[in-house]
């Protein structure tokens, strides 16, 4: 009797939609890729420099959209989870804020949508209207598509197809509606998604293990042929793709060792770009190919000198302003290299020359401050943030009265760090974890109430993972969990 519900079924889907049916699964990944430019340009995370948090849940929403799409192309793929993502998205020529909430002042808003689709074009389709972005480029992608289908295709999330419940339980489908209103109905627990995710988590990490042992005989080795401090990665890489960068430093190496031994004593960060960053470290740029690594590496002798330059403009700084430290905070500042960093400071400090305040000498000792462009503030963690152009006059005011506040933070911060600390080591040991650790953008405070919470939980499935305390649930491709800090446990909240 049921043996036509297939065929009706699409029959139907071509009366509904004529024209783009066809092509529902007309694109190919690196289609795909290509018509989500737009959207790529306007939530990569590298334009969200002084946002650390913002920046943050834009790198982890793409990790999460990456997998979907590589589910998508896999081979008798059913149906997917609905898969819910947060984006911070820049306002760009094509964005528009209709329908979505308004761009703050730092020019970005924030989107959220749920994912539900069952093919590349829909889903691209889906993501750039969410966003507000225009889907006629995509016509470029396929010479077949007609301007007509694109236009009628881009409402498509608007008018979903019903379909009577009785189709979902005579052929066996899933219901998506039904997956959908489950997931603003339930809110997901910590219990519930280990049980769901903790096996993919332990085969993905078990796979993974010969690549991390080969990922720490390559830095222990690099780091010792070079005698350098520290190697580091600016982004949250696969361990594959560590290992072919460990590789590149090694073979390039073995060409030039007396040149890369000139980084003695330096940290190398693999990055978007090569250079040295603002602390000193070595930047390794990722795309660059090794005659640039090679070029970085013999001017190592010029960026010391400009490095020594810039710690006497920080002290000079320091003096004028009654002893207070400069620093440069990676975690919450944009990546800036050296010679940026100088300039800014150089900038700075003739202003400050040329107003001549005064303050008491070294009555702002054990204070820091850094450098940005908004208006002066008071950290949480007890530093200033004073921006690069800030009226003499106002800061003066807003140090002197904002110091002793600015002390009882950061001695609150340094006990907060030895709490944290302590949870992290309690945690570690009482769920056998190989490796606890949190994303730059989580504060102490929220770290600390969640190993509390985590605490006071049995979860064998922790058991020898590698745990990282996020803003989402999620398991990398190396087999990491990913949980939110504030996790929720007990029943589901409905």
């Amino acid at each position: 009797m049921f043996c036509h519900l297939r065929p009706m079924r699409r029959l139907c889907l071509e009366k509904i939609f004529p024209h783009w049916f066809p092509f529902s699964r007309a694109l190919s990944g690196a289609e795909a890729v290509n018509a989500l430019r737009p959207f790529y340009f306007a939530v990569h995370p590298d334009f969200f420099g002084q946002h650390p948090v913002e920046r943050e849940i834009n790198e982890n929403s793409l990790k999460r959209l990456s997998v979907y799409l590589e589910n998508l192309q896999k081979p008798g793929f059913k149906s997917l989870k609905p898969t819910q993502l947060t984006f911070y998205v820049r306002e760009t020529d094509q964005s528009s804020s209709d329908g979505q909430e308004p761009f703050s002042t730092s020019g970005f808003r924030a989107v959220k949508f749920t994912l539900h689709t069952r093919d590349l074009l829909s889903t691209v389709l889906y993501i750039l209207n969410s966003c507000s972005l225009s889907v006629e480029h995509i016509q470029s992608l396929n010479t077949n598509m007609h301007t007509q289908p694109l236009k009628e295709a881009k409402r498509m999330p608007d008018r979903p197809i019903k379909w009577d419940k009785s189709y979902y339980s005579f052929t066996g489908f899933k219901d998506p509606d039904e997956d959908l209103e489950q997931v603003s109905r339930v809110e997901t627990t910590l219990t519930s998604w280990l049980d769901n995710n903790g096996k993919s988590a332990v085969k993905k990490l078990k796979n993974s293990l010969p690549l991390r042992k080969e990922l720490d005989r390559l830095k222990d080795e690099l780091s010792h042929q070079l005698q350098l401090s520290d190697i580091r990665w600016q982004r949250s890489w696969g361990i594959a793709h560590r290992c072919s960068q460990l590789h590149s430093l090694s073979r390039l190496a073995q060409q030039n060792l007396e040149t890369l031994k000139k980084a003695k004593g330096c940290t190398i960060i693999f990055t978007d770009r090569s250079g040295m960053s603002a602390v000193g470290h070595v930047m390794l740029g990722t795309m660059d190919v090794h005659h640039h690594w090679t070029k970085l590496f013999e001017r190592l002798p010029s960026y010391f000198d400009l490095q020594r330059r810039l710690m006497i403009l920080e002290d000079q700084i320091s003096y004028l302003l009654g002893g207070i430290q400069v620093v440069y905070i990676e975690e919450l500042q944009p990546v800036l290299t050296l010679e940026e960093y100088y300039s800014l400071l150089d900038v700075f400090y003739n202003r400050l020359l040329k107003s001549r305040i005064l303050f008491h000498p070294r009555s702002l000792r054990g204070l820091q401050m850094i450098l940005n462009r908004y208006a002066p503030s008071l950290h949480e963690l007890g530093h200033f943030n004073i921006p690069t152009l800030c009226d003499p006059a106002n800061l003066q005011w807003f140090i002197l009265t904002k110091a002793q506040q600015a002390r009882e933070n950061m001695k609150r911060k340094e006990e907060l760090k030895v709490i944290e600390n302590e949870l992290i080591q309690a945690s570690t040991k009482k769920f056998s974890l190989e490796k606890l650790y949190k994303e730059p953008s989580i504060s102490s405070i929220q770290m600390v109430d969640c190993c509390k919470r985590l605490l006071e939980q049995s979860l064998p499935y922790l058991h020898g993972m590698h745990l990282c305390i996020s803003h989402f649930y999620s398991v990398m491709q190396d087999g990491d969990l990913c949980i939110p800090w504030n996790w929720k446990n007990g029943e589901a909240i409905k």
